[in-house]
């Protein structure tokens, strides 16, 4: 009986890891209707022990037009979009992989493969404009944001040695996806509402601290704030020696 007890510990905690990563997925009809999710989403979850759920819209995970290119077929190429959680990021990884192409490649119901996992995109460096009020968005960032962030000089000594600054993760590639979508990447659904966008808290799990609650007008001027402000200078890389 002891070994028993001992036995579901040892498991419990990865069943409860495999379970977080659970998540849904849609795709277009034509994608749909070639059969290729059923191909490529059991062996992926045979891999990794991750639940997919397939939705007809509106999933954790959108194969389409916009996102992270993984593949081409049916005369197009496709993109993944995702909401930054560990099942959709390890879904991604395993897709763009060498494993996760030659599975792609692998489908192939008449013999011949419909899709491919080897595309090559060309990319056009575009100057990326922001419609918000710059200085709208300032004060709306000190008076949300700032009560976890170092925003600017004006309020550096308030912020959280735990969360990074504005400047820090304007350093970061992906700074714009991560303020446009802020409240889709924890602790931030626990208590922020945009107005229109996310779903009202749930009545038996009311936020802990005082709601933050925004617009995307509101939202749009936080990110044309944002853009303004300098990267962090992080300093020359360490040097092996």
């Amino acid at each position: 009986m002891k070994f028993m007890m001992v036995l579901m510990v040892c498991i419990l905690p990865s069943c409860i890891a495999a379970q977080d990563k659970t998540f849904t997925l849609s795709a277009p009809i034509p994608i749909v209707d070639t059969g290729f999710l059923q191909h490529l989403l059991p062996r992926f979850s045979l891999k990794h022990g991750v639940r997919v759920q397939q939705v007809p819209e509106g999933g954790d995970v959108v194969i389409g037009a916009g996102g992270i290119v993984v593949f081409s077929g049916l005369d197009a190429v496709w993109s993944l979009a995702h909401n930054g959680a560990d099942g959709p990021l390890l879904f991604v990884e395993w897709l763009t992989s060498d494993i996760g192409k030659r599975t792609i490649a692998s489908f192939k119901p008449d013999g011949v493969s419909i899709f491919s996992g080897d595309v090559e995109v060309e990319t056009v460096a575009a100057e990326v404009t922001f419609q918000g009020d710059t200085i709208a968005g300032e004060t709306l960032s000190l008076r949300h944001c700032g009560r976890c962030h170092v925003i600017n000089q004006s309020n550096r000594m308030n912020g959280m040695e735990q969360t990074p600054s504005f400047a820090l993760l304007r350093t970061f590639s992906d700074w714009q996806d991560r303020f446009s979508r802020f409240y889709v990447r924890n602790p931030h659904p626990s208590f922020t509402q945009v107005i229109n966008i996310t779903a009202p808290f749930e009545r038996n799990l009311p936020p802990a601290i005082v709601p933050l609650e925004i617009t995307q007008d509101e939202l749009d001027s936080i990110l044309a704030y944002v853009a303004t402000i300098p990267p962090a200078d992080l300093g020359a890389p360490l040097q092996n020696h």
